[in-house]
C-alpha cells in the first residue's frame, strides 16, 4: 500500500460494534432463540437499507433497524410486544464494542492517522455507540447516511469521505467487517481493508480487499509499522 492513507474510514456496526451481543439480551426474552433472532434481524436490517435505497423510500437507520426486528420476531413465531422491541433496541443502541477496537484505534491515532466512522447508521445511534463503547475523542468526524439519505453501497454515502478530507478515494483506507461494503468500497475507488472475523469466503463479484486480516488489530499492525520505517 501507499505509506498513509489520508484517513481511515471505519464502518460501525460489525466492524466496530458487534451487532450480535444483543444475541444475549434476546436470549434471556426468548429462551433458545437468542442467536437464530439475532442473526436473521441483522440480515433484514441490511436488506431493508438496500431496499429502501433502490426505491428512494428513505427511513432512518434507527427506524429500519426497529422494522425489521418487528419483522424478525413475526417470522420466527415470537411473542414480541412493545416491552421486548423496546429492550432489544436499547441493547442495540449501546451495542458492545470488540475487544480490541479501543486499543487499535487509540494506536492508530498516537502515530497521528485521521480517523472517522462512515456508517449507515444515523447520528444520534452513533453518538451513542461511540459514547457507550468509550470511543470519545478518537475520531475527527462521523460521516452519516442519514447526510445523503441514501445508505451503502450508493455511491453518494461513501463520497462523503473525499468531500470531508479533500482527497481522492484513492488515499482513503476504508475499513468494513461487511464483505458486501468492501466490493461497494472498491468500486468506489477506496483502498480497502476487510476484517473478515467470520472467516468467510470473498464475494465473487468482479474485486478483492487490497488487504484482510480476522480483527481489527491488523490494520493498526499495518500502519504503525508505516509510521515507524
Amino acid at each position: 500500500m501507499k505509506p498513509l492513507p489520508s484517513a481511515i474510514c471505519f464502518d460501525a456496526y460489525g466492524t466496530l460494534f458487534d451487532v450480535y451481543s444483543v444475541g444475549q439480551c434476546a436470549e434471556g426474552l426468548f429462551p433458545g432463540m437468542g442467536s437464530a433472532l439475532a442473526r436473521m434481524w441483522r440480515d433484514k436490517q441490511v436488506e431493508y437499507t438496500r431496499l429502501r435505497s433502490m426505491g428512494q423510500r428513505y427511513e432512518t437507520f434507527w427506524s429500519i433497524t426497529q422494522d425489521s426486528l418487528v419483522f424478525c420476531g413475526a417470522a420466527l413465531g415470537l411473542a414480541m410486544g412493545k416491552a421486548e422491541v423496546n429492550a432489544l433496541m436499547a441493547q442495540y443502541a449501546s451495542l458492545s464494542g470488540f475487544p480490541e477496537v479501543l486499543d487499535t484505534l487509540k494506536r492508530l491515532k498516537a502515530a497521528g492517522l485521521k480517523l472517522a466512522i462512515h456508517s449507515n447508521g444515523d447520528p444520534d445511534m452513533l453518538g451513542k455507540a461511540v459514547a457507550s463503547s468509550g470511543l470519545q475523542g478518537i475520531f475527527e468526524t462521523v460521516l452519516s447516511a442519514d447526510a445523503v439519505k441514501r445508505f451503502k453501497i450508493d455511491a453518494a454515502v461513501y463520497q462523503l469521505a473525499p468531500d470531508y478530507f479533500g482527497c481522492a478515494a484513492n488515499d482513503i483506507l476504508f475499513v468494513s467487517s461487511n464483505g458486501w461494503d468492501i466490493c461497494g468500497a472498491s468500486w468506489f475507488g477506496f483502498e480497502t481493508f476487510w476484517v473478515n472475523r467470520a472467516g468467510a469466503p470473498r464475494e465473487q463479484l468482479g474485486v478483492s480487499p487490497n488487504h484482510e486480516a480476522q480483527d481489527l488489530s491488523a490494520v493498526a499492525d499495518l500502519l504503525c509499522s508505516v509510521t515507524t520505517k
